[in-house]
């Protein structure tokens, strides 16, 4: 009885209100907190003529991506249809980020996720101006980039850029996607990788190789980022030029 009292208290709509007013506050407070060295520098001049973009990123690494956005950026994400992507949802939108709500996956019951209705509603969004942050992995299988974001790109003809952002002070979580939450008063990086673009008339092999290229160029820049943030990087750097 305890155990359905707790969940039912958790689906109530003003404990989710009250965690996701929460979260999004606290979130505000890390970026607000971090010193983050951003790479390229000239990412924003660089894509914003290229707009409306595909974001890729993994699971459990996006909790800052929503800072990201610009004011003049319009944007939504993929949200999960689990009942913990409804307070990830409403705290997204308290941080300006519109949602679009299913989830991704290998098998056969895409439809029962409400993969179908959310790959629709995504072209219509990419059609509307709205750049998309998805993660390219699928529930589950952590780091290994899905044929979901592939062919979103292939049908709708927009660049993929994948990113990542990361923070020296964090806690990662003993979970699938091994969850990372952010902490404050710390050094970060943000990578964005180049534009990946899937020809409309791609056949399988080419998606196939593709889908490796994204996963590839992910797992690029999460090192990447997470260098930045240990500052390894411009250690490295700043070595070589005074060698130099």
């Amino acid at each position: 009885m305890r155990l359905l009292s707790s969940r039912r208290i958790a689906r109530a709509r003003w404990v989710q209100q009250s965690v996701a007013f929460v979260a999004a506050s606290y979130l505000k407070f890390v970026w607000n907190t971090t010193r983050f060295v951003t790479e390229p520098a000239d990412i924003y001049s660089r894509i914003d003529p290229e707009m409306p973009i595909i974001i890729a990123m993994w699971h459990g690494q996006h909790f800052l991506m929503p800072f990201i956005r610009k004011p003049h950026h319009r944007a939504k994400v993929l949200v999960s249809m689990h009942r913990d992507g409804e307070m990830n949802a409403l705290t997204a939108e308290r941080l300006g980020t519109g949602t679009i709500r299913g989830s991704g996956t290998h098998g056969t019951d895409f439809h029962k996720k409400g993969g179908v209705t959310a790959f629709h509603e995504m072209l219509r969004a990419l059609e509307d101006g709205y750049n998309l942050a998805v993660t390219a992995d699928v529930p589950k299988v952590s780091r290994v980039a899905g044929l979901g974001i592939v062919k979103l790109a292939q049908l709708s003809g927009r660049p993929i850029y994948p990113m990542a952002i990361a923070t020296r002070r964090r806690h990662v979580l003993r979970n699938w996607d091994r969850s990372t939450i952010n902490l404050p008063f710390s050094h970060g990086g943000r990578v964005v990788g180049d534009p990946i673009r899937v020809p409309r008339d791609a056949d399988d092999v080419q998606l196939e190789a593709i889908r490796v290229q994204i996963e590839q160029a992910m797992n690029a820049v999460t090192q990447r980022a997470y260098d930045l943030a240990e500052g390894k990087s411009l250690v490295e750097e700043k070595a070589g030029g005074a060698r130099g």
